[in-house]
């Protein structure tokens, strides 16, 4: 077990001091936990493979599973690729720094354990003061998945944090919750058309507004994807300790189907959570029921999903039925998580 240190800091008035001693502990090959605008990250220094090893074992990931390398300055960006295209220079002057992680051809100073073995690398500038403070102090790009055990739900809590890696790491920032509150896009600009490998805070919509043409990687929806070109794409993620079955279809009748399992398991001694939107919030009576927020605020409804699903965590339910989410915009995100978490059980009603 470590001694992790607990950081606080307040976003609005940052003490220097303190994020130089964290930068200290990456410069030498340690870890720490810290927030971004997405969810909150696990670095270690991208360049030193007995530090990014350290990440792998703190969160017991899978070492075929691909990290993203954080760093502070676009010019940052050269010495980690073969090359820069000319889509990465739209992407970047358009959508960074923010939620948007972008795959180029790799160079040789990129340890193989970042990529999984793959000739290529997913690289991040974050829009978080503290994120970008931090990976400036420590000197060396950051390596960071998020910052929780393999396959829990995405930290958007510095308590969230402290909660799975305690004992695990060497620091933990703490500071205010997640914005976004979903990782960040990936779009591969390694193959003819821009493709979403991942999607996240920078939609679909946003990115063909400065592409011709964007396709979303069949992959998202095959669960027989053997190797993954970005994080997320190969192993269930997000999942709460209760079983997850999402319901799709019209409003009305994933209501009244909701409705009639709750009964149905509450009849058999089950202990049911319910995940809804505020429009529907009303008609569910029984079960432990969370809303999500309103489905004409996509945002607010990604930045609680994962913390909704950990408080499940703290409860005794047994099983969750959830409300799917119109897969347009930011909701093509939010129901990827969702499936993800759920093992992709989604019942058509």
């Amino acid at each position: 077990m470590k001694d992790t240190k607990i950081i606080d800091i307040d976003c609005n008035n940052i003490d220097e001091e303190k994020i130089s001693f964290c930068g200290s502990i990456l410069n030498r090959g340690g870890t720490v936990a810290f927030p971004t605008e997405t969810v909150y990250g696990l670095g270690a220094n991208a360049l030193d493979e007995k530090a990014v090893k350290k990440i792998y074992e703190a969160k017991g990931r899978p070492s075929d599973n691909p990290l993203i390398i954080h760093i502070s300055n676009i010019k940052d960006i050269e010495p980690l690729v073969w090359e820069i295209p000319e889509a990465a220079n739209r992407a970047m002057k358009s959508f960074w720094p923010g939620p948007l992680t972008l795959i180029f051809k790799k160079s040789k100073i990129v340890p193989d354990i970042i990529t999984a073995g793959l000739d290529t690398v997913a690289i991040r500038y974050p829009r978080h003061p503290i994120a970008e403070m931090l990976i400036k102090k420590a000197k060396v790009p950051i390596a960071a998945p998020s910052a929780n055990l393999s396959g829990k739900p995405s930290p958007t809590k510095g308590s969230h944090v402290i909660q799975d890696l305690m004992g695990r790491v060497d620091a933990i920032v703490v500071g205010e919750d997640c914005n976004v509150g979903l990782e960040s896009t990936v779009l591969d600009l390694t193959v003819d058309i821009p493709t979403i490998l991942r999607p996240g805070g920078i939609t679909k919509e946003m990115l063909e507004e400065i592409f011709d043409r964007v396709e979303v990687d069949p992959a998202l929806k095959d669960q027989s994807i053997l190797t993954p070109k970005s994080p997320g794409m190969k192993y269930t993620h997000y999942a709460p300790k209760a079983d997850i079955v999402i319901y799709e279809g019209e409003e009305s009748r994933v209501v009244n189907r909701i409705g009639e399992k709750v009964d149905e398991l509450i009849a058999n001694g089950k202990s049911v959570g319910i995940i809804c939107t505020n429009e529907t919030r009303n008609f569910y009576s029984v079960g432990l029921i969370k809303s999500v927020g309103s489905r004409k605020d996509m945002k607010t409804i990604a930045s609680r999903l994962f913390g909704i699903l950990r408080d499940f965590d703290d409860t005794d339910v047994d099983i969750i039925l959830a409300e799917a989410i119109e897969e347009v915009e930011l909701g093509q995100a939010i129901m990827n998580r969702l499936s993800k978490a759920s093992g992709y059980r989604i019942k058509k009603v």
